[in-house]
């Protein structure tokens, strides 16, 4: 006897608070001879996000996002929205490599009009402000994007 398979809703696997979106079709990609994708947009509550992202135990750069501050080995850093947005991004998801279509879209929406070279132009600038001696805790992955990449024991 055939069963069949159970059916998931995924608004039982959101966070509580949160709101699942339809993705606009036109900010999903396209790959040629395939249907076309379909994407949603988790929303979550600024009061139900993790109030403070870390690294571990002794960070390189930590992020506070409910003080909106970031600090790399004690200094704290004078970022602007969209700089203290990617910062904390790349060091919400350490190792992972981001494409800058993935950076333009998470960082700064959807809605966006503009190209990767923006994210190459705040890369640049965050590395500045980390210092010459943390400049390579945001690492490029040539022809593909940036990674945060911690020095080893941190």
């Amino acid at each position: 006897m055939a069963t069949t398979p159970s059916v998931i809703d995924v608004a039982d696997l959101l966070p509580p608070g949160a709101t699942l979106l339809p993705a606009p079709p036109h900010s999903l990609p396209t790959l040629p001879g395939q249907p076309p994708m379909v994407g949603y947009l988790v929303l979550i509550p600024a009061d139900r996000q993790p109030p403070v992202l870390q690294t571990g135990g002794d960070p390189l750069v930590a992020v506070d996002t409910v003080r909106r501050t970031a600090s790399v080995d004690g200094r704290e850093l004078d970022l602007t929205y969209l700089e203290f947005e990617l910062l904390a991004h790349l060091v919400a998801n350490p190792h992972r490599v981001h494409t800058r279509d993935q950076l333009v879209t998470t960082v700064w929406g959807y809605g966006h009009v503009g190209d990767g070279r923006t994210v190459d132009v705040h890369v640049a600038r965050l590395r500045r402000k980390l210092g010459a001696e943390h400049r390579d805790a945001i690492r490029t992955v040539r022809r593909v994007g940036y990674k945060y990449a911690p020095p080893a024991g941190r």
